[in-house]
C-alpha cells in the first residue's frame, strides 16, 4: 500500500509529522485546508479507519501504524478541547 505522511498544525502552533497507510488522505484532509478541531479529529479517524481496512483487505490484517496515528491525533486534540475557536491545519504531504 502507498503510504504517506502529512504534517498538522495545532492549535498552538506545533506541528506534528501523522501517517497514513493510504494515499486516499490526501483527498479527505487537502494540504493547506484548515479545520475545527473537532471535526479534524472525526475526518482524520474515519480516514484512517478506511485507510486500515485497505490493508486488512490485502493483507489479511488491519494496519497497527494507522490504528496508532488515531490514538495520537486524539491525544493530541483533548489538549485544545476547551478551546471552541481551536482549528488544525494540514500543512504538507510527504511520500
Amino acid at each position: 500500500m502507498p503510504e504517506v505522511h502529512f504534517r498538522v498544525r495545532w492549535p498552538d502552533h506545533t506541528a506534528t509529522r501523522c501517517y497514513s497507510p493510504s494515499t486516499t488522505i490526501r483527498r479527505t484532509l487537502g494540504a493547506g485546508r484548515s479545520f475545527p478541531l473537532g471535526e479534524f479529529v472525526e475526518i482524520s479517524r474515519a480516514a484512517l479507519e478506511r485507510g486500515s481496512e485497505r490493508v486488512r483487505r490485502k493483507h489479511g490484517f488491519a494496519c497497527g501504524r494507522a490504528e496508532m496515528q488515531i490514538a495520537i491525533i486524539e491525544s493530541f486534540a483533548a489538549r485544545y478541547a476547551g478551546q471552541p475557536d481551536a482549528r488544525v491545519t494540514i500543512e504538507a504531504y510527504e511520500e
